[in-house]
């Protein structure tokens, strides 16, 4: 059978006009199969797939990505044996690129029936260039950042899955890293490159040492490990209270009691029972190791950088011991004296801005931990205790746990008991 170039032409997409175009999934010289989606179309309510009408060569592409086109446009041609079995329709005049007055008269047009998810093709049909994905599977991919072309699909007629998804960025999660420093099918685009002298006055300051050696870190952490983040309030009230007078206690013996210390020992207690969150994945993604021991570390706001130093066996320590270890770490850390010894060996660690301000955020994983507990500035709300409001001093909580270890209900659970102990400190002595 002879082979025709045809016209491709955007199908009845109901009542939406100017459609843009978010994603063109071939080029030119690319052999596709029949039902192959070649572009994606975002409307503000979904995003749809315009396919293939049957198997060819694509000759020319009419449209680029953010053009607006409607039903009608014409978006593509192609070269392909069986092209005369369809179906001809002339299409309305709305075509988002004129053909040029020089050009040869235009190829008949190739009537698409009316968008519904793109079908599969089989397996044996399957190109090495793109693979077959549902228009809501594609946005997936998008977010996450997965190229659909290196997933081989496991559904009907080869069609790719949220969990063929989910599943390669596992696997690409366990990989070495490559060269990039990324593991392998995670790699990003590189940073643009801009002068941004021609637009004003600036001043250039190098990073310092800590900061080059954290940020990479946190980079690293931030996009290999799935964070989710719970947020939950503790009411300390009583805490407060009870914090105060050991102030009074231990003032002559130059330890201030602060809140810290407190919460260091309630996670201490929290980690006992739930052991999930004192652990760590070991090398092959596949085991997880359960520390008996309880060292927590805890950021330190330096002037050259984030420092975590590890205080450690706090399961053997009284709320006044670990105030004052805090102090000397801290101290440590901020003039510079911090040993990396004891940076090393913690099973969590704890990111408090109670100093500072702000309610809820999202502190990254110190891998290979897999939990991580924010702090906030505790402030007074009024709580709706036995009939009437009064005041209580809430303080904010953000746990960012690894999603591959711990899922949402033990997360709940573990805020949810944290909070318990921080309301009521004789359950530090349990």
């Amino acid at each position: 059978m002879a082979k025709e170039i045809k016209q491709i032409i955007v199908p009845d997409i109901g009542d939406y006009k100017n459609v843009p175009v978010i994603e063109i999934m071939v080029k030119v010289g690319d052999t596709v199969a029949a039902e192959q989606s070649l572009l994606t179309l975002e409307t503000d309510k979904a995003t749809m797939d315009v396919p293939a009408p049957f198997a060819g060569v694509i000759k020319e592409i009419k449209v680029k990505v953010g053009d607006a086109i409607s039903t009608g446009s014409l978006i593509m041609t192609i070269e392909g044996e069986g092209a005369s079995t369809i179906v001809a329709s002339e299409p309305p005049p709305v075509a988002t690129t004129p053909v040029p007055a020089t050009q040869a008269a235009p190829p008949p047009h190739v009537a698409i029936p009316s968008l519904t998810p793109a079908t599969a093709i089989p397996h044996g049909e399957l190109t090495a260039r793109k693979s077959h994905a549902s228009p809501s599977i594609r946005k997936f991919a998008r977010e996450l950042g997965v190229d659909l072309s290196r997933i081989k699909g496991g559904g009907i007629k080869g069609r790719v899955t949220k969990n063929d998804v989910q599943n390669f960025v596992k696997a690409a999660l366990n990989q070495p890293q490559a060269a990039g420093g990324m593991p392998g099918g995670m790699a990003v685009l590189p940073m643009p490159v801009i002068n941004f002298a021609k637009f004003g006055e600036i001043e250039t300051r190098p990073l310092s040492r800590i900061q080059k050696i954290s940020g990479a870190n946190l980079h690293r952490n931030w996009v290999t490990i799935p964070h989710i983040t719970q947020h939950d309030e503790a009411d300390i009230t009583e805490m407060e209270i009870f914090r105060k007078k050991l102030n009074e206690e231990y003032a002559a013996q130059g330890i201030k009691i602060t809140p810290l210390a407190f919460v260091l020992k309630a996670v201490m207690t929290a980690l006992q029972q739930f052991p999930d969150f004192n652990a760590s994945l070991d090398a092959s993604g596949e085991n997880l190791v359960l520390k008996k021991y309880f060292h927590i570390g805890v950021a330190v706001d330096t002037p050259e950088g984030l420092m975590v130093p590890v205080v450690r066996d706090v399961e053997q320590k009284g709320i006044a011991q670990l105030a004052k270890e805090l102090a000397e770490l801290s101290a440590k850390a901020r003039d510079k004296k911090l040993p990396a010894t004891d940076m090393q060996g913690g099973c969590f660690s704890i990111s408090s801005l109670g100093g500072i301000g702000g309610s809820f955020f999202t502190p990254i994983i110190n891998a290979p931990e897999v939990a991580i507990l924010g702090v906030s500035k505790a402030t007074m709300k009024p709580v709706y205790v036995e009939g009437a409001f009064v005041p209580r001093l809430i303080l904010p909580l953000s746990l960012s746990y690894d999603h591959r270890v711990i899922d949402g209900a033990a997360a709940a659970r573990f805020t949810t008991y944290l909070a318990q102990v921080l309301a009521d400190v004789r359950r530090l002595a349990l």
